[in-house]
């Protein structure tokens, strides 16, 4: 088979995997006892880990069980107290991310690391631009950028600047920085939270074609799909302790992953809780705008938890913004409670009791380097104020209610929220709304890049705010998501509602139907 970087830049490469011995069980990667504290907590304790060649080798668990540490660990961040790690029987100590980059290691984080103002080409080769005398040299960029983005399968003009692309788009470019170094060690940190169904199949050939290479791939994800499609074992980690380590494929019980990774049985994730529902509480007529080809038209009544499906593009995070006031809408009309609205701004829509958690958390849900406190009491901190003086005392009264409330995970309300774990930064959000008069609550990819034990957290919110008589609209990509939690799902598909079915009709066949394209 030919590489997929054979050729793919000048600069060296790193030893190839079939240049090492040729047993293929022995382990490539070996982490032996492998032990990290930092102030008051330790991140992992005596972890052991075996990657073989040509393995797809999954990691799962909760937020915070561990698993960025040990990548870290690869990748030089993180420096062990005790412990060894060994590549190809060669025991290595990666002082620095430079030592690890150059014994072929690649680590490719959830959290992107790209320059929004430079372009796709000055990205992928960030670090080794190519030049002539000193000077870039910026035909050959553009070449060698044409290549890589070609092996990934996107159209993207390699002079357009990374700040234009969607978040999957970025997805794939920091997916095709890290591949263009030929690394023998390649580890995925959560890649598909932000990625079409066409990039995910993208991602997925690109990963087996290195498998087939030989090279050693570590795949931390969520979601249990992909460890049953793509991976050969899977380790589970739990509190900073490796739990066990199963053999992929149909003989794996799910049952019991979860309980390795949360430890305690889940019989049902979504944990579905029927209740009463009342009158329409937000009725949306002739809705149009930016991402929509047709009018939208839907009603959610009091107590209800309404299911959005789509494929990526099917303009249900558009819909949202619309009705949000984020994004003014061209024609239509909604209404809250029968009386018609309008909402010039999302300030109009928050003080008329609409809320929206948005898909892309980091950029548009939360302000990463402020504290907790502060995210939580954004909004409603005009309640708090008099004169323009803020009332401190209630604020932080507020913040350990909430706090205690959805038991988040934090030292305090002073830590920035940044150093939150996803479902943790989610609770923050929640709490923002909660502590407004909030009605309609608008939930867009609520559980994207949360472990199974937050999401049945999250679930449970979504299920109390319901009782509680408020309406919950939760655009998903993940179809046993939205068929688990909703009383009724509404399908798009290329901006248009194509399908509107109530939970005994929501079966995955029919929703995948309706949001096929033709």
């Amino acid at each position: 088979m030919t590489s997929l970087f054979t050729g793919s830049h000048d600069s060296a490469a790193a030893p190839s995997p079939s240049s090492t011995p040729a047993s293929a069980d022995a382990p490539y990667l070996q982490l032996d006892g492998i032990t990290v504290r930092f102030p008051g907590v330790l991140a992992l304790d005596h972890v052991s880990l075996e990657v073989r060649r040509g393995e797809v080798h999954g990691l799962m668990g909760e937020n915070g069980a561990g698993k960025s540490t040990l990548l870290k660990v690869l990748s030089g961040v993180n420096h062990p107290v005790s412990g060894t790690l060994s590549l190809d029987g060669v025991e290595q100590q990666f002082t620095t991310t430079k030592a690890a980059i150059a014994a072929g290691i690649a680590i490719i984080y959830q959290e992107l690391h790209l320059v929004p103002e430079l372009t796709v080409a000055e990205n992928l080769m960030l670090g080794a631009l190519p030049n002539r005398f000193g000077v870039l040299d910026e035909k050959a960029l553009v070449a060698r950028a044409m290549r890589e983005l070609e092996r990934l399968g996107e159209k993207i003009d390699p002079s357009q600047q990374v700040k234009q692309l969607s978040i999957g788009q970025r997805q794939m470019i920091e997916i095709g920085k890290a591949l263009m170094r030929d690394a023998r060690v390649i580890a995925f940190d959560e890649p598909t939270s932000s990625l079409s169904s066409r990039e995910t199949t993208q991602l997925f050939r690109i990963i087996r074609a290195l498998k087939a290479e030989g090279r050693a791939i570590i795949y931390v994800t969520h979601r249990m799909d992909e460890v049953y499609e793509l991976c050969d074992r899977v380790t589970v980690f739990r509190d900073g302790r490796r739990i066990e380590t199963f053999e992929a494929g149909a003989g794996l019980d799910r049952d019991r992953l979860i309980s390795c990774m949360v430890g305690r049985s889940i019989t049902d994730v979504y944990g579905y809780r029927a209740r009463e529902l009342g009158e329409v509480q937000l009725q949306v007529d002739g809705v149009m705008g930016p991402g929509l080809r047709e009018p939208a038209t839907f009603s959610a009544r009091k107590g209800e938890i309404v299911g959005f499906f789509g494929l990526v593009g099917a303009g249900r995070s558009e819909l949202m913004k619309l009705i949000y006031g984020a994004v003014k809408p061209s024609a239509g009309e909604i209404a809250l409670k029968g009386k018609r609205v309008r909402f010039a701004t999302p300030r109009d829509a928050v003080r008329a009791g609409v809320a929206l958690c948005p898909e892309d958390r980091k950029q548009e849900g939360i302000v990463s380097i402020a504290s907790v406190s502060d995210n939580l009491n954004i909004s409603c901190r005009r309640h708090f104020s008099r004169f323009n003086v803020l009332n401190g005392r209630r604020e932080a009264q507020t913040t350990r209610e909430f706090i205690g409330k959805l038991a988040i995970k934090t030292r305090n309300g002073d830590t920035p929220i940044g150093t939150l774990s996803g479902g943790n930064q989610q609770k923050v959000i929640l709490s923002r709304w909660l502590a407004e008069q909030i009605d309609v609550f608008l939930m867009d990819e609520p559980t994207r890049g949360i472990d199974v034990g937050a999401r049945s957290e999250i679930y449970g919110l979504l299920y109390g705010l319901a009782e509680a008589g408020r309406t919950v609209i939760v655009v998903s990509s993940d179809l046993a998501e939205v068929i688990g939690i909703t009383d009724r799902v509404i399908v798009m598909k290329e901006g248009r509602i194509v399908g509107d079915l109530p939970k005994a009709q929501a079966t995955p066949d029919a929703l995948i139907k309706l949001a096929l394209p033709r």
